[in-house]
């Protein structure tokens, strides 16, 4: 039987979640974004659960959506990307709104949905060589996983734009110094130190957590809303003609000839 895409591990009061296809640098697939909520309900619904961490198995924390799954799945791509979207934008609510803080431990690289995962998170810590970068127009596609609603909140407008717009990476002291993630440790203390936060975490007013994540979360406005804009967006790009250049263009390791550029 094979490894659970989506692994749970709960270390007394602190639950690990770990993104599990190291293969396809962790990248989600309808059955991630489906064992993602799956465990995002699991751990908001147990009262034992007082803070959770947030990890990508081998060398990368997510690739971002898996494109190659888009493509094999053409011409009828929108109904999957609903689909994928659907759930995964169910568990990011989830993550958002549960008592327990969320950290995200950073290790390589966080692209597209990744990052959308990082920004999701209540704090994030990241390893020294990791790199952050959306990469979602260079393959012709829209923005999802909140980070359009969350970026610009987190960010500022110029900087979520050159980030989605120029897809330019981010390493992980500019990561830090943008206000993207909370803290840089070497790479080999990523995860312990994410735990021993978590723990530290948990044995505080996890009542209180919760209900500041919540009053922050009213704060900001509705999440919810902007999340099914992107899933509706995202879907229509990936079908059309742009977008549909843009994953063939990133699967085949080439510069994107999009319809009306002048190609260089």
């Amino acid at each position: 039987m094979s490894a659970p895409v989506v692994q749970v591990e709960t270390r007394g009061a602190v639950a690990l979640i770990t993104l599990n296809r190291p293969e396809s640098g962790n990248a989600i697939n309808l059955q991630v974004a489906m064992d993602l909520l799956a465990a995002a309900m699991t751990c908001a619904r147990n009262a034992t659960v007082r803070a959770v961490v947030l990890a990508g198995a081998g060398r990368h924390f997510c690739f971002g959506g898996d494109l190659r799954a888009f493509e094999t799945r053409a011409p009828a791509g929108d109904d999957y990307i609903r689909e994928l979207t659907t759930y995964l934008h169910a568990a990011i609510s989830q993550f958002a709104r549960m008592d327990a803080p969320v950290l995200a431990a950073v290790n390589g690289t966080a692209a597209g949905a990744g990052v959308g995962l990082v920004a999701m998170a209540d704090l994030a810590l990241c390893g020294r060589g990791a790199k952050f970068n959306l990469a979602y127009t260079q393959a012709g596609l829209t923005p999802d996983a909140g980070t359009t609603f969350l970026l610009p909140r987190s960010l500022g407008l110029k900087r979520s734009m050159e980030l989605l717009l120029l897809n330019r990476a981010l390493a992980a002291e500019e990561a830090l110094s943008w206000g993207l993630v909370n803290e840089v440790v070497a790479d080999e203390q990523l995860l312990p130190r994410a735990l021993e936060t978590a723990e530290k975490l948990a044995h505080g007013a996890n009542a209180a957590f919760g209900a500041t994540k919540r009053l922050i979360a009213h704060s900001l406005g509705a999440l919810e809303s902007q999340m099914v804009l992107e899933s509706e967006t995202i879907a229509r790009h990936a079908v059309s003609e742009e977008g549909r250049e843009g994953v063939s263009a990133f699967l085949e390791k080439r510069k994107p000839r999009f319809p009306g550029s002048s190609a260089r």
